[in-house]
């Protein structure tokens, strides 16, 4: 079973704001890095950008507050393992960018990510996404919606990261 992964963000100031620009300077290379990511089996596009389609109309969550751009930094994907996605995150270009976040985006007042085992056959939507993160926000990780910090696996157990599975993958690819 696929484990799926929502992210949102919203910039500081207005998206094309010149304080942004180190943002969409990594954007490329970090979807470089991703789509070539030990266990990533897909991730969604979006409909205003080359590349892959988008899975399903793009929506975000309540805490998304429109200021004309009309748009905000969120994802949507599939992993085979938490281990795989932990190592994609932390280490390597994207923790690079992770580091820089506060140049970028606001403090969140809610979950930067979410994440639970997708059931079927059919991709996730971005409204999948975004009920997830809520849930997350509203009652605190469960199986329903969880966080690295407090996993589940896909029978609902609570479980904990393979600290030497992730040191492996961060070797054996440089942290992607």
């Amino acid at each position: 079973m696929p484990l799926a992964l929502y992210t949102f963000g919203m910039f500081a100031r207005p998206a094309e704001d010149p304080a942004n620009a180190g943002f969409y300077e990594l954007n490329a290379p970090v979807f470089d890095r991703v789509d070539s990511a030990p266990g990533l089996i897909a991730r969604s596009g979006y409909a205003a950008d080359p590349g892959p389609d988008p899975w399903g109309p793009e929506v975000y969550p309540r805490f998304y507050a429109e200021r004309g751009d009309g748009w905000s930094p969120a994802t949507l994907s599939l992993w085979t393992d938490l281990e795989s996605l932990f190592s994609f995150t932390y280490f390597g270009l994207h923790a690079e960018a992770l580091k820089r976040g506060r140049e970028w985006f606001q403090t969140p007042r809610w979950p930067p990510l979410v994440m639970w085992w997708h059931h079927g056959n059919a991709r996730p939507t971005w409204a999948d996404g975004v009920s997830r993160h809520e849930h997350l926000h509203d009652h605190g990780p469960t199986a329903t919606a969880f966080t690295f910090k407090t996993a589940f696996d896909e029978s609902g157990a609570r479980i904990k990261l393979d600290k030497h599975r992730i040191d492996a993958l961060r070797t054996s690819h440089g942290g992607s």
